[in-house]
């Protein structure tokens, strides 16, 4: 029963907010003011086993295993390209690896040496180890980015 002329109170499904204004706002909420889309290409693949493994890092996080931006592909011989929304402008640097098993990891020999082809944005040079972040390292604006990198095999 209503007093005063209101209305029952409306019941929000389970599912989300009753008002699909409110779940738009609410999913907009979540995206960093400024954020814009990298789209990456990866050359250099030899082959169609597994996926493409791609992560956008910031200084802090890069070579390590939880940068904030990553996606994947299925591998394809020659290139992929893979696309990332949502990230905010800074500086980053890109580290990409053939995952030809599909065991989300580098696989190395005896000697430590990747198995599995890797390579950096702005085909940052690996000397007997990883690049330096100022190596590989681009800037990313308000506008869309383009990267593209070759990975290679030892």
């Amino acid at each position: 029963m209503t007093r005063l002329g209101m209305r029952p109170a409306r019941r929000i499904a389970a599912g989300g907010p009753a008002n699909p204004f409110v779940a738009l706002a609410l999913a907009l909420a979540t995206v960093p003011a400024g954020a814009t889309t990298l789209t990456a290409t990866i050359t250099g693949i030899r082959n169609g086993a597994g996926h493409i493994r791609l992560a956008i890092c910031a200084k802090t996080d890069f070579l390590n295993p939880h940068c904030a931006y990553t996606a994947a592909a299925t591998a394809t011989p020659g290139a992929v390209t893979l696309i990332i929304p949502n990230i905010p402008p800074g500086t980053y640097a890109a580290e990409a690896f053939h995952d030809e098993n599909d065991n989300h990891a580098i696989d190395r020999n005896f000697f430590g040496i990747p198995r599995e082809g890797i390579g950096f944005s702005n085909d940052a040079k690996m000397h007997f180890g990883p690049p330096r972040f100022d190596d590989a390292a681009f800037p990313v604006t308000h506008a869309p980015a383009h990267i593209t990198f070759a990975i290679r095999y030892f």
